[in-house]
């Protein structure tokens, strides 16, 4: 009888480690997550779609956010399965990297490249397969690895968006670029069909709370932070003559400020005993610095009572991190803010350091001081074309309420998105560039709407600007 009794207590203790631990290879005994009687409901799962929505070496910093996000949730336990990758996958072997097949979030960072799932990339990077992929619709998909997040209604999900943004758009390196009312028609879908319990959205983007105010409803069970408000940059980081600076070799952003806050945190805490709020906090603190040019404002969107719940549950948790809690003492490098760089200038920066280190008469000083000039031409180019598109439309005496009207907090951006999607798109198509200067205009393209705009009169002042200021070749 002894001995019934010492293995009934063996087998009691294990049944309470493995309880304890939350985590079940890829599924999660999430904080609120219980069993009901003898029988054990289906064990949430978490899901994660990563993007990243530019190419060329010049948006560095934009995949390896993204990258980087991918370490901490493997780390944390996710399977490949349950992660989604959305890169154009072209900066770790481009010819400007110097360390082929290397991506650093940090100057002194590891590689965050390894391992990383080329779900979709190239031209498989665009809004309908990230819509489709959303939605767990695979038949929607066309290229990549098909995966999609075929998630059940007591699953998480975790998006993270890393990208140059406009007010009311997000990039997209192929195609047309997301707008906020499509992205918004596609969560709506997503509750309706009850496959999900909660949501959590983190948008790194300039003007990034364009995408949810006035747009994202209570109701849905979503909680989303942004690196800044509906009218303001957020910044890029790591830059090349800042500090800290990326290595020599790397002339290029490594990260953006929002993005390595809230993943730097994530790298040093135990996660299960960190909240979104907590970390909402951190990384409002860290990215909102009083003696900073121009800090962004973090914001918070939808259920707020999400926040309350602890990071674990969306990005999982680094067993290795059991010991570390949000309020131990060892933070000082999650307070201190490195120099910051507006996402819109990272471009022209890059470009100034590749001319300034190159050798004198060399072949690279020359073409360095091409690119650096053909960026500048190209923004005197869209300046000019915005400004005509305006007063052939409006008049030039309407130019300055076009560019600079800002729609009051918690009204959305624009009344009809059709038009909206429809100009942007058309001002993409024919001025659009790699550094993604003609996004800073898309509040513009908004007021024209929101002032009752001919989309057809629009879309011919637009052809004709973009091809008569004379853009560089």
């Amino acid at each position: 009888m002894m001995c019934y009794y010492r293995l009934f207590v063996l087998l009691a203790l294990s049944s309470f480690v493995v309880e304890s631990r939350h985590l079940k290879g890829n599924s999660y005994e999430l904080s609120n997550f219980h069993r009901s009687g003898t029988n054990a409901t289906i064990e949430p799962k978490i899901w994660a779609v990563l993007v990243a929505g530019s190419n060329g070496f010049v948006n560095y910093r934009h995949q390896a956010d993204i990258c980087h996000a991918y370490q901490i949730l493997k780390n944390g336990g996710l399977e490949d399965e349950n992660i989604i990758v959305f890169m154009y996958d072209d900066i770790a072997f481009d010819v400007e990297n110097s360390r082929p097949g290397v991506i650093i979030n940090k100057p002194d960072g590891d590689n965050v490249y390894k391992g990383v799932p080329k779900d979709y990339t190239g031209e498989d990077v665009n809004v309908d397969n990230l819509f489709a992929a959303i939605l767990g619709n695979k038949t929607g998909v066309r290229g990549g690895s098909g995966k999609v997040v075929e998630s059940g209604p007591n699953d998480h999900i975790f998006i993270y968006y890393a990208d140059h943004g406009g007010a009311g758009i997000l990039g997209m390196p192929s195609g047309v670029d997301l707008t906020a009312k499509d992205l918004m028609n596609t969560l709506k879908k997503k509750h309706a069909a009850k496959s999900y319990k909660s949501m959590v959205i983190y948008v790194e983007a300039c003007e990034s709370g364009s995408i949810f105010e006035g747009l994202l409803p209570e109701n849905m069970n979503i909680y989303a932070i942004t690196a800044a408000n509906a009218n303001e940059s957020s910044w890029g980081t790591y830059c090349p003559g800042e500090f800290p600076s990326p290595p020599s070799d790397l002339d290029t952003c490594l990260g953006d400020l929002f993005s390595i806050s809230w993943m730097e945190d994530s790298d040093i805490h135990d996660l299960r005993k960190e909240t979104l709020d907590q970390q909402y906090q951190l990384v409002r603190r860290r990215t909102a610095v009083d003696d900073m040019v121009g800090a962004s404002h973090v914001m918070q969107y939808g259920n707020k009572k999400i926040a309350k719940q602890f990071v674990f549950n969306y990005m999982g948790a680094n067993p290795k991190k059991d010991y570390y809690s949000p309020s131990s003492s060892d933070d000082s490098s999650l307070t201190t803010t490195p120099s910051i760089v507006s996402q819109l200038d990272a471009t022209l920066l890059h470009f100034w350091h590749k001319f300034r280190n190159a050798p004198e008469g060399s072949p690279k000083k020359t073409e360095a001081h091409k690119q650096l000039m053909d960026e500048l031409s190209l923004r005197k180019h869209i300046d000019e074309s915005v400004n005509q598109i305006i007063s052939v439309v409006f008049g030039q005496g309407k130019v300055p309420e076009m560019l600079n009207t800002v729609q009051s907090a918690g009204n959305p951006l624009v009344h009809d998105w059709d038009c909206f999607k429809m100009l942007v798109n058309s001002f993409k198509r024919q001025c659009g560039s790699t550094s993604r200067y003609e996004m800073k205009y898309s509040r513009a393209f908004a007021n024209m709407c929101n002032a009752g705009v001919h989309i057809n009169h629009a879309t011919q002042a637009i052809t004709q600007a973009c091809s008569t200021n004379s853009p560089p070749p």
